[in-house]
């Protein structure tokens, strides 16, 4: 660029005319070095480039730590609870005062440093690109305070049942932001435009936590659709490309994985994956998800109306958020100690472990029946949800409590994400639903013994790719689905069901989570036109546009041009 050739010339008549010591000389080599290769990097491709790969391996790196850090403070935590082995009393004030620590921390360390790092962050970050100025939300303070918040509430475990995937969003937009002012800096322009960054920096917050690059630009797309731009393609597949594969790279260095494979790898069969007569049972599955996920959203702007209008919790949540936190907190851990109504809801288990075990393909009726499996839950974990011999019971009463506990915990002001929960919900019913079909066709209603059995995993694959993707009205959890599992196969059948659930949840016109969340916070947003006036579609366009005025033609002689100018009122005449 014009910028590096003239710092190079004035280098150059710098060292012709001064006479430097020996230390200075080497200083000047190493900065003619460095303008050389800045030079070179310049000329090969363009700074905003470099800067979406360093986006990516920066993200990548963040995240990493963080499920690095989580998954210490949960083995603590496990180690702790397994060491009071045969103290009741001990054993519940270390489950429950555990993660009410960690989440009044989380409470009290974000609301003090940055109030506005509670939340998920994907409004905002949609208020933000839709031309808002917000800068508070993308400030080096929020940054912090929303990291570190979100590792102790990622760290309360499955007690709090809360993911990771918004918050991380935010956290990569921030960083899009500080980078896009280094490439600016770096291209020597005076007026910095960062909406490209953003959007970008969407995408590879949704990579960086799976390893899924083509899901989190579809993400990207779906939840930013007003402010995409095409342009924007290239760099967002680039930029979410270097950060799964910086996730996979980091992720086989500590040992958590032997080769680049998928973040959740299943065993399903290639053979036989699904019967044809099994697409219309997807189907059915996603009306279920899809009637599920509307129940799920009333539950949710309920809560949120109800925590607004109420004055008690207005008055504690205004001034005592850590107490509010550490009491709900102390509430769900309590229902989910595991010498209780735990035992039930697979409570000793992960969040990862959870969906790991949930899209496991055996059938758990007929290895319930082997004792000896149940007796080693550490080398199956899916053993966890057989406590009584009995799943349907286990998965049943899992989604009837978790329903209540997801949608009390999203009234936490801490930093958390809703995404991962939701999806496991949605692994929960279609495992529910799976089994019920697995033991329908082991008792030879319409299939023949000799054949291969139903895959309950499948059907928790598709349960979670609906129930999610009809929560958040989009579509890319069913590619996220088969970029975490690598499942292929079940594609087609994935699909229906989450666009049966799609078409199910989008019915009523109502609003997706993340409208629902930027309505509550009355953040500036897009509505949909049809929404706000359903009979739009049919209006006339001469009632919207109005009586046209008098138009020129490009042959018209002075008469007609005469005649126009003394009969209109009108600064301007258009010409055709």
């Amino acid at each position: 660029s014009f910028v590096d050739c003239v710092s190079v010339r004035q280098w150059k008549v710098y060292k012709t005319i001064s006479k430097p010591s020996a230390k200075l000389t080497h200083v000047a080599l190493c900065l003619d070095f460095l303008v050389r290769v800045r030079c070179v990097m310049g000329s090969l491709m363009g700074m905003e480039w470099y800067c979406f790969a360093a986006l990516g391996i920066l993200t990548a790196f963040l995240s990493f730590l963080m499920d690095l850090s989580v998954a210490k403070l949960l083995r603590a935590h496990q180690w702790l609870y397994s060491q009071l082995e045969g103290h009741c009393l001990l054993q519940f004030l270390c489950w429950t005062l555990y993660p009410v620590s960690l989440s009044a921390l989380s409470t009290s360390f974000s609301q003090s440093i940055c109030p506005f790092s509670a939340g998920s962050g994907v409004p905002e970050v949609r208020t933000i690109l839709s031309g808002v100025d917000m800068p508070h939300y993308l400030s080096l303070t929020n940054l912090f305070a929303k990291y570190v918040g979100l590792i102790c509430t990622l760290a309360a475990g499955s007690t709090v049942f809360l993911g990771k995937v918004g918050p991380f969003v935010h956290l990569s937009t921030m960083v899009g932001a500080y980078l896009n002012q280094l490439c600016t800096v770096l291209r020597g322009e005076k007026e910095r435009t960062e909406g490209a960054m953003l959007v970008v920096a969407a995408a590879v917050g949704v990579a960086s936590c799976f390893g899924a690059p083509i899901s989190g630009v579809l993400f990207s797309v779906e939840v930013m659709s007003s402010h995409f731009a095409l342009k924007d393609y290239c760099p967002c597949f680039f930029a979410a490309a270097c950060g799964a594969l910086t996730f996979h790279l980091l992720s086989m260095w500590s040992g958590e994985q032997e080769t680049l494979q998928a973040l959740f790898q299943t065993s399903f069969s290639e053979d036989l994956p699904f019967y044809p007569l099994e697409i219309l049972v997807f189907a059915i599955l996603g009306l279920l998800c899809g009637a599920g996920s509307c129940v799920y959203l009333f539950c949710h702007r309920w809560i949120l109306l109800f925590i607004k209008t109420n004055k008690i919790l207005i008055k504690v949540l205004s001034t005592e958020k850590a107490l509010y936190s550490a009491m709900v907190v102390f509430l769900l851990a309590s229902v989910t100690f595991p010498l209780s109504a735990g035992q039930y809801m697979a409570s000793k288990l992960t969040i990862k472990q959870l969906l790991s075990s949930l899209l496991d393909s055996r059938q758990w009726t007929s290895q319930s029946h082997n004792a000896s499996v149940v007796l080693q839950p550490n080398l199956c974990p899916w053993s966890e949800w057989i406590p009584s011999g009995n799943p349907y019971l286990t998965l049943g009463f899992f989604l009837f409590m978790k329903l209540w506990m997801l949608v009390l915990a999203c009234t936490l002001p801490l930093p958390a994400g809703y995404f991962m929960p939701v999806f496991i919900y949605g692994a929960a019913i279609g495992r529910l639903f799976g089994e019920g079909l697995a033991f329908v066709s082991l008792n030879g209603v319409y299939l023949d013994q000799d054949r291969n059995p139903i895959n309950p995993g499948g059907y928790a694959l598709a349960g979670a790719a609906a129930f999610s993707g009809a929560v958040t009205h989009t579509l890319s959890p069913a590619l996220l689905a088969l970029e975490l599992t690598g499942q292929s196969t079940h594609a087609a059948p994935i699909l229906l069901a989450t666009l049966v659930a799609n078409a199910l949840a989008r019915s009523g016109q109502r609003p997706s989570f993340y409208d629902a969340l930027s309505i509550s916070k009355k953040l500036p947003h897009l509505p949909s036109l049809l929404k706000v006036c359903p009979r739009l579609s049919s209006v006339p366009i001469g009632k919207v546009l109005g009586p046209g005025g008098p138009v020129l033609e490009r042959t018209a002689g002075p008469t007609e041009v005469q005649q126009v100018l003394n009969t209109c009122s009108q600064t301007q005449i258009p010409v055709r």
